[in-house]
């Protein structure tokens, strides 16, 4: 991200790019590859069997290389679309978009696990330099271990812009350290937002109210009590960081203990930086809260309990076997679990132009369509030396395709002096971050959902992103927002630098 803006105006930032590999026209090195390869086995045939078996090859070659060509508007190809729809099949054949936990439930370990991609984590709270508790959670499918901060954001409200400008830049400043911290495959920011239950506001009142007050001032405080929550929410900010438990040179994978160890020096470090950002107070989450969270996602009327629980001096106690929901049900574009519905969304492109820092203001409020909305933007960083090689390729494949075609687009020469930008930002010393974003609308009655559903659509526009429902994977693109730090490239079975060379 690089600001953009002359002295004294209001600063802007931009120069969002997608790596594109190099190819002829839409295709991409592997489709420019088969078109090659399909040319000449065209030639052979019409040589060795004649030319109407060789204009049936060219026909199977035209159809393969049109399933690369045609996107729709979110960049997706034929192929794509065509392979999303037949894993959606085949998870509907065996049954895999079900699920149902608990002693009476159809999984062999009789609780309330959680689904999916996060179905073997574990849980355990270690403490760090300055001995307080933090939550690691280990994915063993990919070997990695998340810590998540609890953040109370400052918010923009009567700021100066120049601290906001200093806020973002020290934002950009820790994401460029990521790079280069040990053992670091990618960060989370998580911005939840649901209806405020009142509990708290009412055990804060009657701790504090004097029992010999007027009656005038005690009904003006119960009247506030009953009717200030209607209208406000609470909002969660929460950051997760994933490390890898890859051991050093040809050592075994690490376990959660020794990463328990090495994280306890890190923690502190992590969230001093993080309130120079604007995060404010960012404190390690321990067990317990993340627990919580979690619950409270797959069962969203859970929060009131809670929040009942502590207003009366109790302490939920919750395990990390007993977070996930009883019964689950993904569907082609909705996920139902327990009692509420979600839908999912993932951004399919960056703002074009250049946008302000408060772009994303409308998309995080509150919103009085959507019981529960969450907002993560999802980074992996990239070190220093690969962000060296993937900057430089960058720029020669769009090169490339300015200088293969007669007449270039202008979208082809503005991809050009973009790259290049990038090229030169990431010599002078800038960090290189691969970032999305997944939101997330859940309602606890299914009549509102398409309303939620218009309120996503009608906020997307303001943020300047494009949007599209994440079909066929709504159950791990649910569990994707939450900070669990599951990295969906880790999970598929093509790799993603096989995807984006198609």
């Amino acid at each position: 991200m690089a600001p953009v803006g002359e002295s004294g105006g209001p600063r802007t930032y931009g120069n969002w790019r997608r790596p594109a590999s190099a190819g002829l026209g839409a295709l991409g090195t592997i489709g420019t590859g088969l078109l090659l390869a399909g040319l000449i086995v065209v030639i052979l045939t019409m040589m060795l069997a004649g030319i109407l078996v060789a204009v049936a090859v060219a026909l199977v070659l035209g159809a393969a290389l049109s399933s690369l060509m045609i996107r729709n508007r979110h960049g997706k190809t034929l192929l794509q679309a065509i392979g999303t729809r037949l894993g959606w099949l085949r998870a509907r054949a065996t049954g895999a978009h079900l699920y149902r936990s608990g002693p009476l439930g159809r999984v062999e370990w009789g609780r309330f696990q959680l689904p999916g991609l996060a179905a073997g984590s574990t849980l355990l709270e270690a403490r760090d330099s300055y001995d307080r508790p933090f939550a690691l959670l280990r994915v063993p499918s990919t070997g990695h271990f998340t810590v998540a901060f609890s953040a109370d954001s400052d918010g923009a409200s009567l700021v100066d812009e120049e601290q906001i400008d200093l806020w973002v830049a020290h934002w950009g400043q820790w994401l460029a350290a990521l790079g280069d911290e040990p053992g670091v495959v990618a960060a989370s920011v998580t911005i939840e937002t649901a209806p405020d239950t009142g509990s708290r506001l009412r055990s804060e009142v009657e701790a504090n109210i004097d029992p010999e007050a007027p009656a005038v001032a005690r009904a003006m405080l119960e009247e506030t009590v009953a009717t200030y929550p209607a209208g406000s929410a609470t909002v969660k900010a929460i950051v997760a960081v994933t490390f890898s438990g890859a051991g050093r040179g040809y050592a075994r994978g690490r376990d959660a203990d020794d990463m328990a160890r090495d994280l306890a020096a890190r923690v502190p470090w992590l969230s001093q930086t993080l309130h120079a950002t604007g995060a404010g107070a960012a404190r390690p989450m321990t067990a317990q809260q993340l627990c919580e969270l979690v619950r409270t996602a797959y069962d969203p009327r859970s929060a009131r309990v809670f929040d009942h629980a502590r207003a009366e001096g109790a302490v939920p106690e919750l395990h990390w076997g007993d977070v996930g929901p009883t019964a689950a049900e993904a569907g082609w574009d909705v996920y139902r679990h327990d009692d509420a519905w979600s839908v999912t969304w993932s951004m399919s492109q960056a703002p074009r132009g250049e946008v302000q820092s408060r772009v994303l203001e409308r998309l995080l409020r509150p919103h009085g369509d959507i019981d529960r909305k969450r907002v993560t933007i999802l980074y992996r960083p990239v070190d220093s030396a690969r962000a060296a090689r993937i900057v430089e390729q960058d720029k020669r494949n769009a090169d490339f395709r300015v200088n293969s075609a007669t007449r270039p687009s202008a979208r082809a020469l503005v991809e050009q002096r973009a790259a290049a930008s990038t090229a030169a930002e990431e010599a002078r010393g800038a960090g290189l971050v691969n970032f999305g974003m997944l939101v997330t609308a859940t309602v606890t009655d299914r009549d509102r959902l398409d309303a939620a559903r218009q309120a996503v659509d009608h906020l997307a526009p303001t943020a300047r992103i494009m949007l599209r429902p994440v079909y066929g994977s709504q159950d791990s693109a649910f569990a994707a927002a939450l900070p669990l730090g599951l990295v969906l490239p880790s999970h598929l079975r093509v790799p993603s630098e096989l995807r984006e060379s198609l």
